[in-house]
């Protein structure tokens, strides 16, 4: 049993979670906030496993209280929001959350989305990623050094741009002719490596690195 906390100011958008979880085996939806400083409150009391986070609050909104939620290691954070990839998501990404769905997603892929992330996976999907890539990188250069990548190996740097595509790991097994056990060795010690918690700072990290150019797919 997966327990859920859902934040988002909007009634209605709880109300559809509600109904969501209710007709589903396996989440416990514990508790709801109507806003960031809620949010943070909740969670530090009741410990769910996976925050359902959207963005825009008031109050508090949805990154400082990602980042406040994951500092204190209560729980994980995954991040929902109607307005796709802009600021608030990329921040909310960089700031600890294990992922970002959009509000329209299936019932199934977002339950899908809550035992990866309850797990400790990330979610992170190929489209999410390219419109990462192209918002925030395009154009304005690498942000970070490359040499931070410097302690990769070259098959370690090749998995790393497929993480930074979104493949999964079967995915890249398939890609590099490797088998999907052989695949997870590598992710872990690029996680490792990099200082890195998840696949969502290693896309980042890709990204903001110039490892994966603009256009790129």
């Amino acid at each position: 049993m997966i327990r859920v906390l859902v934040v988002d100011d909007q009634e209605l958008m709880r109300a559809g979670f509600r109904m969501v979880f209710g007709a589903l085996e396996g989440i416990d939806l514990i508790g709801e906030a109507g806003d960031g400083a809620e949010a943070v409150r909740l969670a530090g009391e009741l410990r769910p496993d996976v925050v359902l986070m959207d963005v825009r609050m008031p109050v508090l909104d949805g990154v400082e209280a990602t980042k406040q939620i994951v500092e204190a290691g209560t729980s994980r954070v995954l991040v929902m929001t109607t307005f796709d990839l802009d600021e608030y998501v990329y921040a909310a990404l960089q700031g600890g959350a294990s992922g970002f769905l959009l509000k329209d997603t299936p019932p199934a892929d977002l339950v899908s989305a809550l035992y990866a992330v309850a797990s400790g996976d990330a979610v992170v999907s190929p489209s999410v990623t390219r419109r990462l890539l192209d918002r925030f990188v395009a154009g304005g250069g690498p942000l970070r050094d490359e040499s931070e990548l410097g302690a990769l190996t070259d098959r370690e740097r090749e998995v790393l741009v497929l993480i930074g595509k979104g493949l999964s790991n079967v995915e890249i097994a398939e890609t590099l002719f490797l088998s999907e056990a052989t695949v997870k060795t590598h992710v872990g010690r690029i996680l490792s490596k990099l200082g890195l918690r998840d696949r969502v700072q290693a896309v980042v990290l890709a990204y903001e690195t110039g490892l994966i150019r603009p256009g790129q797919r």
